[in-house]
């Protein structure tokens, strides 16, 4: 099943219901950053990074450039789908499918920790679209 979330430029943004509790906080998370992002919100999104993350980029506004330049299809998404997540006890990881606007699908390795009981974002990497390589 999918839960829908209006972006502010209009397009639409579908998420996958979670199963678990703890992916829901996680999916959470990634969501209500993404959502910041969208409605220019940086310091709410920059919130949502990890401590090593925000002291690496030492404030919002760095790090929204960097996401807007590194990462645009977070910044502007078109469609989030989120695919499996994988518990590792210290951290979490969670693969996220992107269409961008331009329809092009792009997949992501969250990296999740606990912060003062909060998951937080502590690096997003790119991963390979399945049958690429093979």
């Amino acid at each position: 099943m999918l839960k829908e979330i209006k972006n502010f430029g209009g397009a639409l943004l579908l998420l996958a219901v979670p199963v678990a509790a703890q992916e829901s906080t996680t999916q959470e998370t990634i969501s209500n950053q993404i959502i910041a992002f969208q409605s220019g919100a940086i310091g709410e999104a920059f919130e949502f990074a990890s401590p090593s993350i925000q002291g690496l980029f030492g404030s919002p506004e760095n790090f929204g450039q960097m996401v807007q330049s590194g990462y645009p299809m977070v910044w502007e998404p078109g469609q989030v789908t989120f695919l499996e997540a994988d518990d590792l006890g210290h951290m979490q990881t969670q693969i996220v499918m992107i269409k961008d606007q331009s329809g092009v699908l792009h997949f992501l390795e969250y990296q999740l920790v606990i912060v003062d009981g909060n998951w937080r974002i502590n690096g997003v990497r790119f991963l390979p679209a399945p049958g690429a390589g093979a």
